[in-house]
């Protein structure tokens, strides 16, 4: 049964007559279940699942007309942990059916996790090398990364492979209970990816596995007779991007431009961070693999710095007169010790794409410490200075400050009480688990960059830690008239549920609130309270969350004229004139050093600096700084010469279906990036697949590259009769209005394609999921000519401080044309130009009901040379496209060529589904045992008779029951039993 038949059964029950069994099929909804198909950001074409949380794809495979479709699943919660395999399954990769939960997570006999389950894939074993089925009916195999907590009797800490197995087409699985049969002594060794070999000049065949070394940056291929014993044959890496850890491997032939005779082999590695935008993100290579090695052809050398002028390289083992600001009394003289350092530091993992002998590396005694680096004036005489730079991703923030003081004003809580006073004693009201035992609040643990020695941290104040609930509430205070401005430090955890806050109390009523930023260090937050003078208010630390980061600290409420100034926590290099910041660049959560480059033409002739900050003690909390030059062109940062699945935020994890028909090559990835994966706003689930690709091989300038299409199979959901195509097509182009132009169609599920000539415009393109505030622009721009997805007003961008992005690539005009396919599905784009060579995945989270599409240019003239806009039909959830609908569909008659009572006798017959007039009837589906059998999806122009054909049906009854929907909602169709006679 679909997930999808399954959830509108439930709701149907309440419309349909008694005694419709139809209805009577579903299992009942928990009562605080939300319809999918009414969540303001589910998508209607990807796989997302019913709910909780998922990343990477696992396990894909096509066995018996079927695809499987595994993944990483956390089956009770919405956040990442638990991590076991779900499932999915698909007979047209376009409509998926969410199966039972597939491998679980491991646990003693006394209840403790000690294995997750992490990536891996799946092969069918015909030969059955295993033993673990037959001939008659092999298994499915499933290779997974056995990741083993630091429970586990003997692998505390370890990643290792296992296999479970399936002998009933992967809904049950078996581990086996010789696992790990992989084990290399490793933390990070995972995400095997196996397949199965034969030497085309020997035919010899055998399992070949390739696997990382997630740290080392290495690929681990392996081979093996019988899935359960395996000998390393070759390593490959480090190459190209190494700027995030590696994971997620595939290595697979492709012939180039269809020609079997000349097959290259592709082999994939996902890393995060490092991604081309930022973040996470997928590479791939092109060569040879002999059955033991594989060898890049398209491994990027290193390259020559730069032409210009090297004012600071790092490499004499000085600093070279910078002044060196080191944090007083730090043990290791950090962040920046005595000397420039000549790599990776201690417990740091490798530092790659520095030149020379040095750089400098903010990583002395890790993260924790903060300071400046600054080099000597020097007068500005280029037009660019170019740098190379890694570490932290943490921005410099304009108007903000590097130390913690607080603001001006009356502290009337900083929790600095006597010994042995707890916050009961002075007048605070304490529920929950805080009361459990007064003494310990205030807290004198917990957080960063809090003030003096106490603070309140709702994981210390109490027994439980993060599963800590209940309140602290301050005594009442008054607002002096002249208080503008109420100034705290808050840390924690992130919740938009209203379930963990700081609260601000005027007559009993919540008035203002804050929740955290998800890290544990504070920082300054302020509420605008001059309405409130004269009033009395009260506080409250209210904590009503449980699980990770189900905590608030807080310190130091001052109550002033000014509000605070926030903490800049930048990892930063940046350029210094007058005193002020006027250029800055921070790192990518990497740590790979690439090319910066700042235009700084006007400042010619003016004194300047380049400053070096480090004022942040958590993640990621140093930077990379190497090679500073001035020069007369910008610098091609390395990253761009690389090849990439992707040049989005959100396509990582990405590999390919093994066993795919027709020599196909079909690949999936996880729509969503780690920097920001577990705050996206989709409430009761979190992440999408994308749509699945379709890859090949073919002969670019740079040799044979990939290029990317969506699968055939979803031209099934067009509604080419209710598709606009613009009157441009047909008059040879027309001119681009300068600003926002609306198209008359609209639609939050549409595929667009367009070609646009820029001209001179700066910027020219598309405009969708819009409304009057705002939209997702997909462009051009000229002057760099590059292809951009701009999300940064495209809607809720304030979840996490990391999503608002534009996120471009180079792409040359064909022309003085751009060429683009973008399919839209609600809350991503999907971006497909230079006939699938380049792609821009994004999700975007656009205000309710925002579906305007338009098209737009800047700065000039240019041209929209044809355009169309299809409409689609849903795969999941929501099938309906749009219809015109006013009200669920009429019923329908049911009959088949054999009779409702007499006996069909060789199992083939139709099944006809006749519906009824006035309202639209916009796909009609077969199900039978609760699965869909069948679907079609009807316009206003079709036939009222819709025929499924039956082939080979089994002897016995076979019952039918039939779903009918438009846009409006969904009938229940009736139910048919045929009887093949035996």
């Amino acid at each position: 049964m679909t997930t999808k038949s399954r959830l509108r059964l439930a709701v149907l029950a309440a419309v349909t007559a008694a005694g419709c069994t139809l209805a009577a099929a579903a299992p009942a909804l928990a009562a605080d279940a939300t319809d999918p198909a009414t969540q303001q950001y589910r998508p209607y074409l990807h796989f997302s699942p019913e709910r909780n949380w998922m990343n990477d794809p696992n396990g894909m495979v096509y066995e018996n007309g079927t695809w499987h479709l595994f993944f990483q699943h956390n089956p009770s919660g919405t956040r990442w942990g638990n991590m076991s395999w779900g499932h999915a399954t698909s007979t047209d990769l376009v409509h998926w059916t969410e199966q039972p939960l597939a491998i679980p997570q491991t646990f003693d006999g006394s209840g403790t996790a000690i294995e997750d389950i992490f990536s891996g894939s799946v092969v069918v074993d015909d030969g059955n090398t295993t033993g673990f089925g037959t001939i008659e009916n092999p298994p499915l195999v499933a290779i997974y990364t056995s990741a083993y907590t630091g429970a586990h009797p003997t692998h505390a800490g370890k990643q290792a492979q296992s296999l479970a197995y399936s002998l009933d087409h992967g809904q049950t699985w078996t581990k086996y209970e010789g696992n790990p049969v992989y084990d290399r002594d490793s933390a990070n060794f995972r995400d095997p990816k196996v397949f199965r070999y034969t030497n085309p000049e020997s035919g010899e065949s055998y399992w070949v596995m390739a696997a990382v070394e997630a740290t080392s940056y290495q690929v681990i291929l392996s081979r093996s007779d019988d899935l359960k014993s395996w000998t390393e044959l070759s390593t490959f890496g480090p190459a190209n991007a190494t700027g995030g850890i590696w994971e997620c491997p595939d290595l697979f032939p492709l012939a180039v431009d269809g020609d079997p005779a000349n097959t290259k082999w592709v082999l994939v590695v996902n890393l995060n961070p490092g991604a081309p935008n930022g973040g996470s993100g997928g590479q791939y290579f092109v060569g040879d693999f002999d059955g033991t090695t594989f060898t890049s052809e398209s491994t990027v050398s290193a390259d020559q710095l730069p032409e210009g002028t090297v004012f600071a390289g790092f490499d004499d083992g000085t600093y070279d007169g910078w002044t060196v600001r080191n944090e007083p009394g730090n043990w290791k003289n950090g962040p920046w010790g005595d000397a420039p350092a000549t790599g990776s530091l201690p417990g740091q993992n490798p530092v790659s794409g520095f030149a020379g002998a040095g750089l400098v590396n903010g990583f002395n005694d890790g993260d924790w410490p903060v300071g400046t680096i600054e080099s000597p004036t020097f007068t500005v005489e280029s037009d660019f200075v170019n740098l190379l730079v890694g570490g932290g991703n943490h921005p410099h923030v304009e108007d903000a400050q590097l130390g913690n003081e607080p603001p001006a004003g009356r502290t009337f809580f900083d929790f600095e009480l006597p010994a042995g006073t707890t916050l009961a004693d002075s007048g605070w009201a304490i529920t929950g688990d805080f009361a459990t035992d007064p003494a310990r609040n205030p807290s004198t643990a917990g957080g960063e960059n809090y003030l003096g020695e106490k603070r309140i941290n709702t994981w210390e104040g109490g027994p439980k830690g993060d599963d800590n609930v209940g309140d602290l509430t301050s005594p009442a205070f008054t607002i002096e008239p002249g208080e503008d401005h109420l100034s705290f430090l808050l840390g924690g955890g992130k919740r938009t549920d209203g379930s963990l806050e700081a609260q601000l109390l005027v007559d009993g009523e919540i008035v203002r609130s804050a929740t955290g930023p998800e890290a544990g260090a504070l920082n300054w937050r302020s509420w605008d309270v001059s309405e409130f003078a004269g009033h009395d208010a009260r506080l409250r630390v209210h904590d009503a969350a449980t699980g990770g980061w189900g905590h608030l600290t807080a310190d130091h409420f001052v109550l002033g004229a000014e509000p605070a100034l926030v903490r800049s926590d930048e990892t930063t290099v940046n350029l210094i004139v007058d005193g002020e910041v006027v250029r800055s660049a921070t790192g990518t959560n990497s740590e790979g050093l690439d090319w910066r480059s700042w235009d700084v033409s006007e400042f010619a002739g003016r004194e300047a600096s380049v400053r070096i900050v480090d004022n942040n003690r958590s993640g990621w909390g140093h930077v990379l700084v190497d090679q500073v030059m001035f020069s007369d062109a910008a610098a091609t940062p390395r990253i761009e010469g690389y090849d990439w699945l992707d040049w989005g935020r959100d396509y990582y994890a990405t590999v390919s279906f093994n066993g795919a028909p027709d020599g196909r090559r079909v690949m999936l990835g996880w729509m969503n990036d780690w920097d920001y994966a577990q705050d996206i706003p989709t409430g009761s689930w979190r992440s999408a697949m994308t749509l699945p690709r379709e890859v090949a091989l073919v002969t670019t300038p740079k040799g044979p590259r990939l290029t990317q299409q969506v699968v055939p199979e979803f031209a099934e959901l067009e509604q080419a009769d209710r598709a606009y195509v613009d009157p441009a097509g047909s008059a040879g182009g027309r001119a681009i209005a300068e600003g926002a132009e609306a198209l008359p169609i609209s639609g939050d599920r549409v595929r667009i394609d367009a070609v646009i000539d820029p001209g001179d415009a700066d910027a020219a393109g598309l405009t969708v999921l819009g409304d009057d505030e705002s939209a997702t622009r997909i462009g051009y721009d000229t002057a760099a000519g590059r292809l951009f997805v701009d999300r940064r007003d495209s809607g809720v961008t304030d979840f996490h401080p990391g999503f608002a992005s534009l996120d471009d690539v180079a792409v040359p005009l064909v022309d003085g044309r751009i060429a683009l396919t973008v399919w839209v599905d609600r809350a991503s784009v999907e971006v497909f130009t230079a006939d699938g060579r380049t792609t821009i995945t994004d999700q975007v989270f656009p205000n309710a009901g925002a579906d305007r599409i338009g098209l737009f240019a800047h700065g000039g003239d240019a041209a929209l040379e044809s355009l169309t806009v299809t409409p689609l039909n849903g795969a999941m959830w929501k099938e309906a496209g749009a219809d015109d609908a006013t009200a669920a569909p009429p019923s329908a008659e049911l009959s088949s060529t054999s009779g409702p009572k007499s006996a069909d006798r060789d199992g083939d017959y139709l099944v006809k589904v006749k519906v009824g007039k006035g309202q639209p009837t916009t796909v009609v589906r077969l199900l039978e045992d609760g699965a869909v059998i069948g679907r079609v999806y009807r316009t206003a122009e079709s036939d009222r008779m819709v025929t499924f054909p039956i082939e080979d049906a089994a002897a016995g009854d076979h019952r039918y029951v039939v779903e009918l929907e438009n846009s409006a909602g969904v009938t229940a169709g009736g139910e048919l039993t045929v009887r093949v006679a035996g």
